[in-house]
């Protein structure tokens, strides 16, 4: 198949950044999208240009780095991770339009790669749980609730990969944080951190830049892993319990 990319280049957080116009033939529809890359980076490296630098690791669907913005979709068509998008997605002859996430906790480092350092320092102010349950044997004998450990796995099987920021007209990560907070919320081993938990994310999302959620859906609707918007839900619950039974008030 024959496509056509417009592909968004930018050197650096400094540059104004613009699209540049690839043509592609010879594209198996068996190739996935980064696959597709490859071959165009390839011909790029052939005449003396500089590839298009992209973030991508497992390529599997599991790291959630393959954070690419296709023609106006995080991810793509498809409700899954770039990686597991496939040229049979699109038709022979398609202009194809691929852009970095766009938010502005989401700064872009060169091209189509963005520093979502922002997500790891909303973990780090409070997405752990610090109480010692012993080794793995003792720490299955905890009774939970089967529909509190179903809830939980759900929740964690975020990934982290931005798409519900790059979904959200307000560049909103309420999908991601309220996903972290749930999943330990709803175990007994993360009740101890469970007020100053939701304190402190929520006020590091904030400080970070990210939007207010306005309920639109966008991020649950582009999740590849389809998070549920009851988590913010529960996000909103854990944070008002405790500021109305924080010190501080």
């Amino acid at each position: 198949m024959r496509i056509k990319l417009k592909v968004w280049r930018q050197k650096n957080n400094k540059d104004k950044g613009g699209f540049k116009t690839y043509d592609l033939e010879d594209i198996s529809t068996d190739m996935s999208f980064l696959e597709m890359f490859d071959v165009l980076n390839e011909k790029l490296v052939r005449q003396g240009e500089d590839p298009v630098h992209f973030d991508h690791d497992c390529r599997e669907g599991i790291c959630g780095m393959c954070s690419l913005y296709i023609n106006g979709k995080p991810h793509g068509p498809k409700q899954t991770t770039t990686c597991q998008l496939h040229m049979r997605s699109f038709s022979d002859g398609d202009t194809i339009t691929v852009e970095p996430w766009r938010a502005t906790a989401f700064p872009v480092l060169k091209d189509l790669v963005v520093d979502r350092s922002a997500f790891d320092r909303v973990i780090q102010s409070g997405g752990y749980v610090s109480v010692n349950t012993g080794g793995v044997p003792d720490a299955n004998e905890i009774p939970i609730p089967k529909k509190a450990a179903d809830k939980a796995m759900d929740a964690a099987t975020c990934i982290g990969c931005g798409a519900c920021v790059a979904a959200c007209k307000n560049a909103s990560a309420m999908l991601f944080v309220s996903a972290k907070i749930s999943q330990f919320a709803l175990l007994p081993q993360g009740q101890t951190e469970r007020k100053t938990r939701a304190e402190k994310m929520v006020a590091q999302m904030d400080a970070e830049g990210f939007g207010a959620c306005t309920n639109t859906g966008a991020c649950s609707a582009e999740c590849p892993k389809e998070i549920s918007l009851t988590n913010i839900a529960m996000m909103n619950r854990e944070f008002f319990g405790a500021k109305l039974s924080s010190d501080n008030i």
